[in-house]
């Protein structure tokens, strides 16, 4: 398997915002190689799944990384592609407009970042997520962004990548 990383951006960002080329140059520091679809324009996230589906027939990767809804885009999508791990930030897991999510990784490759504060995407969901699914969590004084923790949110990336790497 290549040593891809897929980013997958939220419903209102693009595929190279702060957040995702901060994340790309730890990436790319490591010795993996990043990619980030553009999305804009697709708000139905199961449209997004198809989209990120039909790229990995060409190219797939390794971990997938997602934000808000990208983080429920590459939840479902790992129950449709081969992917080693998931790196979840404020995914919209359990929300009332979207569909239910599905899940194809081990709940060991899973590690997610969410803010204590997130106004969007309630931490309840994540914490439920993490416990049904045995997976990592990290709670950060943050909002839904996480741009005020990007450096802690970066050391977590960091040290996920170095574990998946060395599996």
């Amino acid at each position: 398997m290549s040593r891809l990383i897929q980013f997958i951006h939220g419903k209102e960002s693009g595929p190279w915002g702060s957040k995702i080329t901060y994340l790309a140059d730890i990436a790319r520091s490591l010795g993996y190689e990043v990619e980030s679809l553009s999305y804009s324009g697709i708000t139905d996230p199961q449209k997004r799944v198809e989209k990120l589906v039909a790229a990995q027939q060409k190219q797939s990767a390794y971990l997938l990384v997602g934000s808000s809804m990208g983080g429920w885009v590459a939840t479902t999508a790992s129950a449709l592609i081969v992917v080693h791990g998931l790196f979840l930030l404020a995914p919209a897991l359990y929300m009332p407009d979207y569909p239910p999510h599905q899940l194809g990784c081990s709940g060991e490759n899973i590690e997610i970042v969410h803010g204590w504060r997130d106004s969007l995407i309630p931490y309840q969901n994540i914490v439920r997520f993490a416990k049904e699914n045995h997976c990592t969590l990290h709670l950060v004084d943050d909002e839904h962004r996480l741009i005020q923790r990007l450096d802690q949110v970066g050391e977590y990336f960091s040290n996920f990548l170095k574990r998946m790497g060395s599996d």
